[in-house]
């Protein structure tokens, strides 16, 4: 049992809301009982311990604080970060058996993040995402975040990027910094527009730059955030980029299962029973993940809208079916 000057030090800290001090006598008590013989009620209070402090950042002083009071870009920053809170959850996504072991990892890894650090070891927190539109990459980087109960930082790169010399550059230092100073998931969607390899025939000066000072700034970047980059163009990115990353994971359309599995995730209590997958598979082939989620809202809206408990077979297959016919005359255009 805790002692009686730690038990009054972690009500102070409590009413203080000093999170750091609170923290620090929460393991000292995790140690004396481990001293004691009584391991797993020492691992189970530092894994509580390593879940709450994934919950923290910092404020301008350095002093821990409920991210979600934290979590609020001032200034030029606002401009280049838009903040989410997001409350979604792996379970919400269908994948692949690699990709979903490998973001298992992480969560684990950064849930743990303290207790790994305290080994000078260091979590997977840098993450590249490839794979087609609407498989799945931008979904990730909400997931992460509402597993690790932490913010979900997007990058704006049109405020981001821009034709002064040495400005984007700059820009970008910031970004890094609020990596530092407050832990978060930090997106960069379309990853390409800074990552292109150099030297290309439309390589452009700036940009060249701009890709330099991110190989050096993700290369020295010790915070306690994820970094995610995702692009739907790999074989552009240069192949320094590559090696600055933890892990690179990738991104495919559904096979039929899955298909199938999202579609009868997606309709919830508006599923038709029986469940007659007969056809299905065949319609939803070549359709991204988002393309299917479309097609299944809109044929629980058409149902709503004439007063019907279920979605009809025959609804749900046309709406797949328009949805196939705008992807298509979509990747014509192109």
């Amino acid at each position: 049992m805790a002692s009686s000057e730690q038990l009054k030090a972690l009500i102070k800290s409590h009413i203080s809301r000093d999170d750091g001090h609170f923290y620090s006598v929460a393991m000292q008590v995790a140690a004396h009982e481990a001293k004691l013989g009584h391991g797993k009620l020492a691992e189970e209070l530092r894994d509580m311990i390593d879940a709450g402090k994934t919950r923290l950042g910092q404020d301008a002083t350095g002093k821990l604080v409920p991210i979600g009071s934290a979590a609020k870009p001032q200034g030029e920053l606002a401009n280049l970060l838009h903040v989410t809170h997001p409350a979604n959850r792996l379970v919400d996504m269908v994948l692949d058996v690699q990709a979903s072991s490998q973001l298992q990892r992480i969560i684990k890894e950064q849930r743990m993040l303290a207790r790994i650090r305290e080994h000078g070891l260091s979590p997977r927190r840098k993450l590249l995402l490839v794979g087609p539109p609407g498989t799945g990459k931008t979904m990730t980087a909400s997931v992460l975040a509402g597993e690790l109960g932490i913010p979900l930082f997007s990058v704006r790169l049109d405020s981001l990027i821009t034709k002064f010399m040495g400005e984007t550059a700059a820009k970008l230092r910031q970004v890094f910094d609020a990596m530092a100073d407050l832990r978060g998931v930090y997106f960069f969607d379309e990853f390409d527009a800074i990552g292109s390899q150099r030297g290309m025939a439309n390589d452009v000066g700036e940009i060249r730059r701009v890709l330099n000072s991110f190989l050096q700034m993700i290369e020295h970047d010790q915070s306690n955030s994820l970094i995610i980059a995702a692009t739907n163009h790999p074989e552009v990115l240069d192949h320094a980029l590559f090696r600055r990353f933890d892990d690179v994971v990738e991104y495919h359309l559904p096979t039929s299962a899955q298909a199938l599995e999202l579609i009868r995730s997606r309709l919830g209590s508006f599923a038709p029973k029986p469940f007659k997958k007969d056809g299905l598979p065949e319609q939803a082939e070549g359709l991204s993940y988002a393309e299917i989620c479309r097609a299944v809202d809109e044929s629980i809206k058409e149902a709503i809208m004439h007063d019907q408990p279920k979605v009809q077979r025959a609804l749900l297959g046309s709406a797949l079916d328009e949805r196939r016919l705008i992807s298509t005359k979509t990747s014509t255009k192109k």
